[in-house]
């Protein structure tokens, strides 16, 4: 089969090394790619938001399948196009798509069917959501409606940061038209999960769970990033936890998307917070998770591309999704000065690849001089799989020491509250 997998980043890269196992997979091609994506699909420079350009080269090219990895050319319903040209695709249309592309829409969806999350309230008016503040306790989480690369979420200790945080979103526009409505709600405490989920828009399998780093520094200090790393499975996500989770949200989504009008088939992406009061959502993706998917796509054993294949097809009930009992550690190296100003172009040393440790190509490009240079925040994640997590973290730590570009920065504690938790 040929194959088209959209996207550009470590989760794409992701995707398609694991894609890369399976018989049927012949070849490979990625919209846009990057340089180190090149090594493993053939890359060809249509952007992941250029629909037209994505349908046209699939009919063209004949691909057989095609997988629509990130948020934004989903909202923009990339998969409808691409089905509506006879290309078979993975991921949810673009009326599905709405439970990422708007905070206010899922948010709704949770409380007409009461799915466990946090309280909260929708202003279209800047000065509404400013006289809300006053009489808001702290802390206080501000949410942009629409997609903002994963930026769009303000944890506010103080009135001054949340009164700057809504001003930024909806007078500023730093997030464009995504900040036109803005969600102000409770704050939650609790450990944070990451469950990703195949499903066909009726059956529903939870991959392994993982735990994300957001926050740029150690200690969880810092801005908010796109992710500096992430651990599998997650100690904090015990079997009751999962129980609850399969009963009472992740059964329920499904089907409140479906009896919406808009079945949602793909990955839907589960943000949980585990409270006191047991797990809510925080949020959920509409796709695969970045950098979630490079830990969690290396400890599955059974064939990616036939899961695809199912969830499209509606037959995820007859197809097996199976995970090794391991742990998985991703190590995201950055750009020193990421999320924020950071220079790129700097040349890329890599470790080649072991039977336990993978290097997933983020935010990389071929220089002039043939050389894989920097060009990116988040630049590489470097994985490890082993037999216990301490065991992960540790050769993925080693992995990274052997890995190197100029002003290379990385957390020096990813994994770390978990293993706090399984001591």
């Amino acid at each position: 089969m040929k194959i088209l997998v959209v996207g550009s980043g470590g989760r794409e890269h992701a995707i398609i090394k694991a894609l890369k196992k399976s018989p049927e997979a012949e070849k490979i091609y990625c919209l846009p790619g990057n340089g180190g994506i090149a090594r493993d699909a053939e890359c060809v420079n249509i952007g992941a938001k250029d629909i037209d350009g994505i349908v046209r080269f699939a009919v063209e090219n004949k691909i057989d399948f095609a997988v629509v990895a990130p948020d934004d050319p989903l909202a923009l319903g990339c998969v409808d196009a691409l089905e509506n040209a006879g290309v078979p695709a993975f991921g949810p249309n673009a009326a599905a798509a709405q439970i990422e592309a708007s905070k206010v829409f899922s948010k709704n969806l949770m409380e007409k069917y009461g799915i466990p999350t946090a309280s909260c309230k929708i202003f279209t008016h800047q000065a509404d959501a400013l006289s809300y503040l006053e009489s808001s306790p702290l802390p206080i989480v501000i949410k942009a409606d629409g997609l903002a690369l994963g930026k769009g979420v303000i944890i506010a200790k103080t009135k001054e940061e949340a009164q700057a945080a809504i001003v930024d979103m909806m007078e500023n526009k730093v997030f464009g038209e995504s900040g036109s409505r803005v969600v102000i709600e409770e704050f939650l405490e609790g450990p944070e999960v990451s469950v990703l989920a195949f499903t066909d828009g009726k059956c529903l399998k939870p991959m392994i769970s993982s735990m994300d780093h957001k926050r740029a520094l150690d200690g969880d200090q810092g801005l908010n990033t796109g992710g500096m790393g992430t651990i599998a499975p997650n100690p904090f996500y015990t079997d009751d936890v999962a129980k609850r989770c399969m009963d009472e949200i992740f059964l329920p989504t499904i089907r409140a998307m479906e009896k919406e009008g808009c079945p949602f088939k793909g990955c839907l992406y589960f943000g949980l917070m585990i409270t006191k009061d047991g797990p809510k959502v925080i949020e959920y993706n509409c796709r695969f998770g970045d950098p979630e998917t490079q830990v969690v796509l290396p400890l599955l054993e059974s064939d990616l591309l036939s899961i695809f294949q199912a969830c499209r097809n509606g037959t995820l009930e007859d197809c097996e999704v199976k995970f090794s009992n391991q742990a998985a550690c991703c190590v995201v190296m950055a750009s020193q000065g990421y999320p924020q100003k950071y220079e790129t172009g700097y040349p890329i040393t890599l470790t080649p690849d072991t039977k336990d440790t993978i290097t997933y190509v983020a935010g990389a490009k071929i220089s002039d001089q043939g050389q894989l240079v920097t060009g990116g925040g988040r630049v590489l994640g470097v994985t490890a799989v082993g037999e216990c997590l301490s065991c992960a973290v540790k050769k993925a730590y080693e992995a990274v020491e052997k890995t190197s570009f100029a002003n290379a920065y990385y957390r020096k504690d990813i994994g770390r509250k978990a293993l706090n938790k399984e001591a």
